[in-house]
């Protein structure tokens, strides 16, 4: 299966991100992963953890296991033969910036009104913009997840301009009818609807009617 890329932006809410980016790894799936300076500091405040833009390691992002490569410092892999590589955010000229290199969709999580806005408008100021507009015009999947509130008619209205040209935009609004008893629960029902629109089968919470 290509990998997935995922992308996390300045916007509150980056445990969603950092959450699916351990499961994708835990099932197996390959990952491109991007960050924004913006979401370094979000990161540090909602997570307090420490992002180092030009020496990442997923250990950055509590995520352990994963041995570097001796031939790219920026892939590291994993038990299950698959791979987390990091794309700095002004790179152009890793694979994810070409509709040539194949994925199997983009997630990005949390999705700032920023970033939302740049790619509604067609904007590629950075690898994130470009990464998404390369998803829409290959007609890939493209997942959005905003985590803002209220929400503005420049909001609403960027949100229709991308789902109109084939993006899912998918709100972190948990759920409660499976009564969670803790964050991690409402974290993991929203990291589950986006795994659902990627077509990966995952058991985090109880679905309705079970």
């Amino acid at each position: 299966m290509p990998p997935i890329v995922v992308a996390l932006t300045g916007a509150s809410g980056v445990p969603y991100g950092v959450r699916l980016l351990e499961v994708l790894l835990q099932q197996g799936i390959s990952v491109e992963l991007v960050i924004s300076p913006s979401a370094v500091q979000v990161i540090t405040q909602e997570l307090e953890y420490t992002v180092d833009l030009n020496r990442f390691s997923p250990v950055q992002l509590g995520v352990t296991g994963g041995t570097v490569s001796d031939s790219d410092q920026n892939l590291y892999q994993f038990g299950k033969g698959n791979t987390l590589h990091y794309n700095h955010y002004q790179n152009y000229f890793t694979g994810i910036a070409s509709g040539s290199f194949k994925t199997s969709g983009m997630v990005i999580c949390p999705c700032s009104m920023g970033t939302l806005a740049a790619i509604a408008g067609g904007l590629s100021t950075n690898l994130i913009q470009r990464a998404a507009d390369v998803h829409l015009k290959e007609r890939r999947k493209l997942i959005v997840v905003p985590r803002e509130t209220p929400l503005g008619s420049i909001q609403l209205e960027n949100m229709k301009r991308l789902v109109d040209a084939g993006a899912v935009v998918l709100p972190a609004m948990p759920g409660f009818y499976h009564r969670p008893k803790s964050i991690q629960e409402l974290v993991d029902f929203v990291v589950t609807r986006i795994c659902d629109q990627l077509g990966i089968d995952v058991d985090l919470t109880a679905r309705w009617g079970t």
